[in-house]
C-alpha cells in the first residue's frame, strides 16, 4: 500500500501547478474511493472501513508531506524518507532511483495521457 502512496503522491506533486485541481481532486477521490471498495471486498465492516481509511489517508498526507522538496534533498536524505515508512531498509537506494525516473517519467506525459480511461468515466 506505501508503494502505491508513493506513486500517488509523486503524481500528484508533479501536477498539482500544471493541471486544474478539480481534475487532481478527481483523481484523489477516484484513488481514495478504489482503496475503500477493496477494503470492503476483504469484508470488513462499516467501523473497521472508516478507521483504516483515515489511517491509509493520514499515511498518504504523510508521503505527500515528505516528498514535498524532493528536488533539494539529497540522496541520503531521501533513503531516510524511505526508511520511514518501509521497515527493509536496505531497498531504499533502489527506491530513491525508481522514484527519481519516475518523477522524470511523470515530466514527459501530460495528466490527462495517465488518466484518461480513469476520469472519462
Amino acid at each position: 500500500m506505501i508503494i502505491l502512496f508513493f506513486h500517488l503522491s509523486f503524481l500528484l506533486k508533479n501536477y498539482k501547478n500544471i493541471e486544474e485541481k478539480e481534475n487532481l481532486q478527481n483523481f484523489f477521490d477516484y484513488s481514495v474511493r478504489q482503496i475503500e471498495l477493496s477494503i470492503r471486498e476483504i469484508g470488513y465492516g462499516d467501523a473497521t472501513i472508516n478507521k483504516k481509511m483515515k489511517e491509509y489517508v493520514n499515511l498518504l498526507f504523510s508521503v505527500i508531506d515528505k516528498i514535498n522538496n524532493w528536488e533539494r534533498l539529497n540522496k541520503d536524505e531521501k533513503k531516510k524518507i524511505f526508511n520511514l515508512f518501509i521497515e527493509d531498509s536496505s531497498n531504499s537506494e533502489n527506491f530513491v532511483e525508481y522514484f527519481d525516473k519516475y518523477k522524470d517519467f511523470l515530466s514527459k506525459n501530460s495528466f490527462n495521457n495517465l488518466t484518461k480511461d480513469i476520469l472519462t468515466d
